[in-house]
Parts: C-alpha cells; structure tokens; sequence
C-alpha cells in the first residue's frame, strides 16, 4: 500500500509524497528527474519496505516545482542548494538523527543526490545513482565533448521562456517523444501505456514552470550556438567530491547521458562501484524495476 501525504517544511515549502513501510524504521529516499515524479518508484516503495527487503521507511517526494509540491515562480528559488534543503527538511521529519540508509535517484533527482552526498556525507550511509551525471564529469563533457553538448542541446529549448506552453500544447505532444524515442512504446519496451500516459498527464497538468526553471537556473547546459563554453562554471574539486559508498547504476543506451560521462567518475567518488547495463535507456527504472531492485538491494546487503 503506498501511502500519500503532503509535508509541510521549516522553510515553508510542502512537498506531497509518496511512501510505505513503517515510520520509525531505517529511512530509504527516493528522487525522481524530469519530466516524471514521485509515483514512478511505487514498485521500489513497495518492495524495500517489505522485511524480507529490508523493511525500510521508503520515502519519494515530488520535488518543488513537481506535481502538487510547492511551486514558486521565481527561476532563482530552484537552485540546487533550496532543493538539498528541500530533502534535508524532509529526511529531518522521517529520521530521528536526520540520517538516511540510502538516497537512490534519478536524472535531476541524483543533482541533488550528488550535491547532498557531497555536502553532508554524514547523513548518507549509502548514495545510488542511476543515470544522473556527477557535475564534474558532466562540466568536462559540456565543454570538450561535442557529442555530448549535441546530446544536451534539449536543455536549452526546456529553459526557453515558453517552454512549457509548447510542452503542454496539443496533449503533451512534445513531451512524449522524450519516452518514445528511448523505446518507451509498444514497439519497444513497452511500459508507456495508456494508464501510465494518464497518471504523467495528471503531473504535467499541475503544470510545468518548475520543471523547466530547473533548466533555466542551472549553468551547467550547453553553449547556445555561436556561444562559448565560459558560460559553463569550472569550481574545485571539493565542491564535487563524495566520500559516501556510492553505486552508479547506468543503462548505456540513453541518447541524453552518454557514456563517457562514467569516465573519470573515481577521481570524484573515491568508493564507486558501477554497473553499465546494455540494451537499456534512461526510463531503465520502467524497462527493468526488478533488475534496478534487486542490484539496489545487493548494494545495501554489502
């Protein structure tokens, strides 16, 4: 049974969430990216609270900006430090020392996994990332790596000032080749149903002016054409180290994040393991849940 709630925060943000398993017991979090939310780790949910799993207190938010959390209009409220605050807040509310067993995320979700992981080890006994690229490899690939500012390129038009009323235009008729052209069909993998379409159609229609402030606030997008890669920041190195065990959990077909991105990773994550997974995508949370728990699982048994 997933239990819903809305959670109001000590910095007045409330963040509706999805959870199982009982109050009180080891905390697991779950983050979701874009252009998804909360209710896409129901089966993680379900299956790390059982005892034979662990029994954990699992926890997914919806993040500012996502499906009936809060949602200012201001792009600067969506920086990356008030979203770690957002967690930090919440993890306080579930955890009587403020510590996590595991943070798992996803996409902009495993943004701020990486910038938590970093900027409060101590309250993250084990980090899982599925294909979210660490910044500092990612800073790399964004400035030397043509294949991958080609890759990329989406990030300027989702942080275009009217982004999302042509995401929203026609049904969402932009928005679903993000799945669609990753095998997310009937001709693919076929998770993308009907029913699925309906529960993305019920977020997106919450709106979508936080999702895409994310890409307006965030430097670390590709140059526009004729623009230089200045504009991406180069910080040192400590502001991206993470010195938390730390699982990478990375499908090698995703066309956005590719695999070079990997390369490097130890020098920034001294206790890294990773697991490249071929024949999968970005949506390898839809296309093999049972894979992505039972490796999750594996990772926390160590």
């Amino acid at each position: 049974m997933i239990e819903k709630f809305a959670r109001t925060l000590p910095n007045g943000t409330t963040l509706s969430c999805r959870a199982s398993g009982e109050p009180g017991r080891p905390l697991m979090v779950f983050l979701h990216g874009f252009p998804e939310a909360a209710f896409i780790w129901d089966e993680m949910l379900a299956h790390f609270a059982k005892p034979e799993h662990g029994g954990y207190r699992c926890v997914a938010p919806n993040l500012r900006g996502f499906e009936q959390s809060s949602a200012p209009k201001d792009v600067a409220a969506y920086k990356a430090p008030l979203l770690i605050q957002d967690i930090q807040q919440l993890v306080a509310t579930e955890s009587a020392d403020g510590t996590m067993a595991a943070l798992v995320a996803h996409d902009w979700g495993g943004a701020f996994g990486w910038g938590y992981a970093n900027a409060f080890p101590e309250q993250v006994a084990k980090l899982v990332i599925i294909n979210s690229p660490h910044p500092g490899t990612f800073v790399r690939e964004l400035r030397e790596n043509p294949e991958q500012q080609k890759a990329s390129a989406y990030m300027n038009f989702l942080a275009h000032p009217k982004a999302e009323e042509m995401l929203a235009a026609d049904d969402y008729k932009r928005m679903w080749p993000f799945f669609e052209l990753m095998k997310a069909g009937p001709d693919g993998f076929g998770w993308l149903t009907e029913d699925v379409k309906n529960q993305y159609r019920e977020v997106w229609n919450a709106g979508l002016t936080g999702a895409c402030n994310l890409y307006r606030v965030t430097p670390m997008k590709p140059p526009m054409p004729g623009g230089s890669i200045d504009s991406i920041p180069v910080l040192p190195k400590e502001r991206f180290t993470v010195n938390v065990p730390t699982f990478v959990f990375w499908a090698l077909d995703d066309s956005a994040l590719l695999p070079g991105l990997l390369t490097g990773l130890e020098d920034y994550v001294p206790n890294l393991e990773v697991k490249k997974v071929p024949n999968a995508t970005h949506w390898i949370v839809h296309e093999q849940p049972k894979l992505v728990a039972a490796e999750i699982e594996r990772f926390l048994n160590q």
